[in-house]
């Protein structure tokens, strides 16, 4: 049995090339973030942003505390 598209179907189609040098680019600057140690400033920023949030949830919770006693 042979499947047979119709004209309007969508079929998903890789453009490897286009990925290969996607990924390629993003390789070279992750190497190259981690060289010059710009990749753990941007690890750092990401630490303190969650940080700022476990913080402000920690201050609401308190805050409720407070307002149930």
């Amino acid at each position: 049995m042979q499947y047979k598209f119709e004209k309007d179907s969508v079929r998903p189609r890789v453009r490897w090339g286009k990925l290969l040098a996607k990924t390629a680019v993003w390789a070279s600057a992750e190497i190259l973030l981690n060289v010059v140690g710009l990749d753990t400033v941007a690890d750092y920023t990401e630490f303190l942003t969650q940080h700022n949030q476990v913080v402000t949830q920690a201050t609401e919770a308190f805050s409720n505390l407070i307002t149930s006693i």
